[in-house]
């Protein structure tokens, strides 16, 4: 008996040192906060790759994931097989091991900006539009915030519509944290209900909640809302990430309304908002990433150039040339393609 009970001791040492702590709970798993296999990304996948300046895919733009073979390269265009047959590679920052984030910060600088700092700054956005404070909630100095559950008022010479119309711009946005806010970037914590939310499209769709009094009009002025916010990065699966974050966010707010999912048409409207205006750019040189440098989008070619050297490598002749991005600007009934860059200019 004695025998028996040291080999009981024996396996529950083993047990309680060996099997992860979730299992011996048998707590439900977590819920993956990008999930390609789950709706509505597994049916618009290849919608949110599309990039609007090349008329193909996003890039990767990053060598994180080189070692995954063909199709994996820094200036490979993203493609759908090559996600799905790799489906885990596409997830948060906060998911990645440390050394991977190490690495990207230390060769693109990516740290994310944690919730509480976001709401903070676009707390002080909206106070400047505003005219007044705490419009949308009340932050602490421990980093928690009250949401004001009243009805949003606006000063006597603005309305609601104006706020759904002002436009944003959430600038290397990586997973569009300032824009959405389904998740803390910086912990990984899902912040719900969509009310606590302090994104700036999270505002903008409260105030049609708050407004709009039936269907149409909702649906009108959430496009809207999906119109008047931009965002740019540089990496493909960061860029995809934040498409990703900005469709479940119309899900999320359009289920709580309607309590259904929405038409594949109103869902096809909505992605192709966001893949306009959700873009991947070079921002210092407001032009697709890793393309060759120094030529214009329409350029004029001599007659040398014209002529076929047979020294010319051909990894040259195929080098992606640096297009400058395009956007669309919504507000026309017909909307209207502009170069990103030339916006500067003005």
């Amino acid at each position: 008996m004695a025998e028996q009970k040291d080999d009981e001791n024996i396996l529950k040492i083993i047990y309680n040192n060996c099997v992860p702590v979730a299992e011996k709970r048998k707590e439900p798993p977590v819920e993956k906060l990008i999930d390609i296999n789950a709706y509505p990304v597994s049916v618009c996948l290849k919608k949110l790759l599309k990039d609007k300046t090349t008329g193909g895919n996003i890039i990767w733009a990053t060598d994180a994931y080189s070692a995954e073979g063909t199709g994996f390269a820094d200036t490979d265009e993203m493609e759908e097989y090559a996600i799905r047959s790799r489906e885990d590679l596409i997830k948060p920052r906060i998911d990645k091991s440390d050394d991977e984030k190490q690495k990207r910060t230390r060769k693109k600088a990516e740290v994310f900006t944690p919730v509480w700092l976001c709401n903070q700054m676009n707390n002080f956005c909206d106070e400047e539009w505003f005219g007044s404070n705490d419009v949308f909630n009340v932050l602490h100095d421990d980093h928690t915030w009250d949401v004001i559950e009243e009805k949003i008022e606006f000063p006597e010479d603005k309305t609601w519509q104006d706020y759904i119309v002002s436009t944003r711009l959430e600038i290397t946005c990586g997973e569009a944290p300032f824009l959405v806010s389904r998740y803390d970037a910086a912990t990984g914590k899902l912040i719900e209900p969509p009310k606590k939310r302090i994104g700036q499209l999270d505002r903008k769709i409260r105030i049609v909640n708050e407004n709009a009094e039936n269907y149409d009009e909702w649906m009108e002025w959430t496009r809207k809302s999906f119109e008047c916010v931009y965002g740019y990065e540089y990496q493909g699966d960061s860029l995809l990430i934040a498409r990703i974050n900005l469709l479940l966010t119309f899900i999320d707010y359009y289920r709580e309304r309607w309590e259904k999912n929405p038409s594949e048409k109103e869902l096809d409207e909505i992605i192709t908002r966001i893949v306009w205006n959700i873009w991947q750019m070079d921002g210092l040189k407001d032009t697709i990433p890793l393309g060759k440098p120094g030529q214009e989008e329409y350029h004029q070619m001599s007659l040398f150039e014209m002529m076929d050297h047979p020294d010319e490598k051909k990894e040259d002749k195929e080098e992606k040339i640096a297009l400058p991005c395009k956007i669309r600007d919504w507000r026309n009934k017909k909307p209207k393609t502009i170069v990103f860059k030339n916006l500067k200019e003005k």
